[in-house]
């Protein structure tokens, strides 16, 4: 049976190596195996051979959740998440996006460039309106702070799912606007978008997505991960009929965690009869404990030692701060935004 080590070295191989990536994830609940294989799993195996800077968006968080309790218990947790998974503080800059107020202030210039007409075009802010809700201003602002986000490290690569390609495309026109007006201060990051990158399924078939409560978190265990599993939708096929592996929500879910040749055991499996629902819940459960286990028990440590989450968010967050404050000079120089605590400011006669 394979482990989260087992997936990250086998994709760690297959990436490009030697350049700086960036990608940020919300701590707006508590994550789950869609967040892993269709972002975490990446950003662990990215960490080596490259200069990775990862951030916890809580910025991005504050445009649909206003609990302040909840918002730094989710953040702390998400740090937890993201160690007891591997990822390296040695390895990558692993900070929180509000210890880099430069981001906010780029964020401003940005939004100051942009037409409304472009931003009503995001995905996420017609999806809102498509549901009959009212999206806060920071939806449709969204994509800019998201870009201030990219631009501020000067990232090579954004990890990127296929729904999020958009995200990346407003990032490199807006720092195309900006180097038109004010000399080439950005470089043009690149997305990435690895074939193996999975869009998992929830408990009902549609996309996993805490808004939609179909999720199985990464860390669920015993009982409570039982029980998740056995609620998996499924057709009413009886046990002996043959059923269709395809269009299986537990096999999907399946091929994330069995390996090739278990897999392939299953469908024969499912293709001749005699082989339940219930059975293949059962196996995605004890693959599910064992692929997180090791995880799991490094997470325990970290609960048990917040500060030292915190020490390693607070040392991040620096390096990180250095290096967006060196972009935001140049930034103001460019714009000419006059700054006297600048390390670079000269008086001018105006």
């Amino acid at each position: 049976m394979r482990t989260v080590a087992d997936h990250v070295r086998a994709l760690a191989a297959q990436l490009p190596k030697g350049r700086l990536i960036l990608s940020g994830i919300q701590p707006s609940g508590r994550l789950h195996i869609g967040n892993y294989f269709g972002a975490i799993r990446q950003h662990l195996a990215f960490q080596y051979g490259n200069r990775a800077f990862y951030f916890i968006a809580n910025y991005h968080a504050l445009t649909s959740l206003n609990d302040r309790e909840l918002l730094e218990a989710y953040t702390l947790e998400v740090a937890m998440d993201y160690l007891a998974l591997g990822l390296d503080p040695e390895q990558a800059t692993f900070f929180v996006q509000s210890d880099v107020p430069q981001v906010t202030e780029l964020a401003w210039i940005f939004t100051c460039l942009v037409p409304v007409s472009f931003l009503e075009k995001g995905v996420a802010y017609k999806d809102k309106i498509a549901r009959g809700l009212s999206p806060v201003a920071g939806l449709l602002t969204y994509p800019v702070l998201q870009a201030a986000d990219i631009l501020i490290y000067e990232a090579d690569i954004v990890p990127v799912g296929q729904d999020q390609k958009q995200h990346l495309e407003f990032t490199r026109d807006i720092a195309q606007k900006f180097n038109t007006l004010y000399g080439e201060v950005f470089k043009l990051p690149e997305p990435y978008i690895h074939p193996e990158v999975a869009v998992v399924p929830g408990i009902d078939g549609q996309k996993m997505s805490k808004s939609y409560g179909n999720t199985i978190e990464i860390f669920a265990s015993g009982s409570a991960l039982r029980k998740r599993i056995m609620s998996i939708v499924t057709d009413s096929t009886p046990l002996e009929a043959p059923k269709d592996p395809d269009r299986c929500t537990v096999f999907a879910l399946l091929k994330l965690f069995a390996t090739p040749e278990e897999l392939e055991e299953i469908r024969q499996a499912y293709l001749r009869g005699g082989y339940g629902y219930g059975q293949a819940k059962e196996r995605l459960y004890e693959l599910m404990e064992h692929y997180f286990e090791e995880a799991r028990q490094r997470r325990r440590y970290w609960e048990a030692h917040p500060d030292e989450v915190r020490d390693i968010l607070r040392q991040g967050g620096q390096r990180a701060r250095e290096v967006a404050e060196a972009v935001m000079e140049r930034v103001r120089q460019a714009t000419g935004l006059l700054t006297t605590y600048s390390k670079s400011f000269a008086l001018r006669k105006i």
